[in-house]
């Protein structure tokens, strides 16, 4: 299979017929992958899962091809787009309930907790995440991230799909301002988070 000259036709009837399946993998990897994937990177992926969800949606529209499924009504890029969009969209609800889950565990538990030296009691914890609720979504995120998940400087980037990891200690450090302005009014825990924000 010619890498720069291959009409979807020609790609269908290789995939078909078993021939070359792994120039032709290749080839709409070549073609395709930049502008795909750059759908994943603008919406709260990474690179790596640019890669693993391009990838996962080429194994389905192979498949789709190989049972004659693939009518051919629109282009396989738009196809390849369309299967990659779904599967991204069902991993962001499934990331996002297991965050809700996380989050719901704090609120509810009556037990004394430690995490990350933040939150000791189930009170304190509520107030916690009120103020959290207060700095926006990207900041409630962040904090949730770094306090309650315990992530690192460098996994909260790759999370919130900034550039890099000082872009995310800045960030970070910006929204830790935020909250010490709100708990200027709440004297009760200025002092725990003050002492916290200041060495980390």
């Amino acid at each position: 299979m010619k890498i720069h000259s291959s009409s979807d036709q020609e790609i269908v009837e290789a995939i078909k017929r078993e021939r070359d399946v792994d120039a032709t993998v290749r080839y709409l990897y070549f073609t395709h992958f930049d502008a795909l994937a750059n759908y994943i990177r603008t919406n709260s992926g990474n690179e790596e899962d640019a890669e693993d969800f391009f990838h996962e949606a080429l194994v389905v529209f192979i498949k789709v091809v190989k049972q004659g499924k693939f009518r051919g009504d629109s282009s396989i890029k738009t196809f390849l787009y369309a299967i990659m969009r779904n599967l991204w969209l069902n991993e962001l609800k499934r990331r996002n309930k297991a965050l809700l889950r996380e989050t719901a565990y704090y609120e509810q538990s009556e037990q004394e907790e430690d995490v990350g030296d933040l939150v000791y009691e189930n009170e304190t914890t509520q107030q916690v995440l009120a103020f959290f609720d207060q700095l926006g979504k990207n900041c409630k995120k962040i904090m949730v991230l770094h306090y309650y998940q315990e992530l690192s400087m460098k996994e909260i980037a790759r999370e919130m799909n900034y550039d890099s990891e000082q872009v995310a200690r800045n960030t970070k450090y910006k929204c830790s301002k935020k909250l010490m302005t709100l708990l200027d009014n709440n004297p009760t825990l200025k002092d725990t988070f003050r002492n916290l924000l200041t060495h980390r």
